[in-house]
């Protein structure tokens, strides 16, 4: 049997805690909500838990808080099969959450408070060096400090280890600091905001990525929902087209995209078969509610995968 990859996520974890309600309360009032539910997440939980499902050996670098979620947290990646020797608790701090506030048409109000995820800073990377350089691939994300970004970034390049850098939540980025960075991988929104150009086609997202392309990135992946996505590179600017799926909650698709990208292309799938399979399976993972808990395993994904007879 051939040795299962090894992804390295150095990101966020946070608890969603979801109340749904006829209305929102007014200034000063206080109201019964209708249902309640707490769900694990945070993106780069969510991207190793995708890794996990996809069959790869995971390693999470993060930290939570000393709060009753923290362990909570560590123990739901622990039961994932995902490992946590350097996920930390931090005194004083409390675990990212994300209070969600849900009325019956589906408008919603969300808060996020990063906490630990705050805390996460390069010395922490240097801590699990030797982890993260015998991985096949390290997965950060922008849940965390830029500054602990840009140093996972550097320590990827200068270890010859591949690099898949998800960039949401967007905000401001030096892509310098980014350059022979390997993935880039943006959603649309996240695209327009970095970049300062629209993406409301294949088109504007292949003009897109050829600015992005330019601050020495290797390779760009714009992913574009129920379009699929945008491969672009060095002599590459190829339109890789979504399959149809019943859809019902697109929470987290961006997140079943990069932890099944990461684990494809370690497996040795060429990088458009590896997005073909990425939008699958991130496809999949809208026809259930919620994030973690609508990701498929890999078996359920093969037979998925064959039964739609792709060449």
């Amino acid at each position: 049997m051939p040795l299962s990859p090894r992804i390295a996520v150095i990101g966020s974890v946070n608890i969603d805690l979801t109340t749904f309600t006829d209305r929102f309360p007014k200034p000063g009032e206080t109201i019964f909500g209708q249902k309640f539910d707490l769900g694990f997440g945070g993106k780069g939980a969510n991207q190793a838990v995708a890794a996990r499902l996809c069959g790869a050996d995971v390693f999470m670098v993060a930290r939570v808080g000393t709060d009753l979620f923290g362990p909570a947290a560590i123990q739901n990646l622990a039961k994932m099969g995902i490992e946590t020797s350097h996920v930390e608790q931090v005194e004083g701090v409390s675990t990212g959450v994300a209070p969600i506030f849900v009325e019956p048409n589906g408008q919603n109000r969300i808060f996020v408070v990063k906490g630990a995820n705050d805390t996460l800073k390069p010395a922490d990377v240097d801590a699990a060096a030797e982890l993260l350089k015998s991985s096949d691939c390290i997965v950060p994300q922008f849940e965390i400090p830029l500054e602990t970004v840009y140093y996972a970034v550097d320590f990827a390049r200068k270890h010859a280890v591949r690099c898949i850098l998800n960039p949401a939540p967007s905000h401001a980025v030096d892509l310098r600091k980014l350059e022979g960075l390997d993935y880039f991988i943006p959603n649309e929104s996240e695209a327009e905001a970095i970049a300062g150009l629209p993406v409301k086609s294949v088109d504007d997202a292949k003009k897109c990525a050829e600015k992005l392309l330019g601050g020495g990135i290797r390779r760009v992946i714009i992913t574009l929902g129920a379009q699929g996505c945008l491969l672009a590179g060095t002599g590459v600017n190829h339109h890789v087209p979504a399959f149809a799926v019943e859809s019902v909650d697109s929470s987290g698709a961006g997140d079943a995209f990069i932890g099944s990208f990461a684990v494809f292309l370690a497996e040795g799938l060429s990088e458009e078969e590896s997005a073909r399979r990425a939008n699958l399976y991130a496809g999949l993972s809208t026809t259930g509610v919620g994030t973690q808990k609508s990701f498929y395993d890999r078996a359920r994904f093969n037979a998925e995968w064959a039964s739609r007879a792709v060449k």
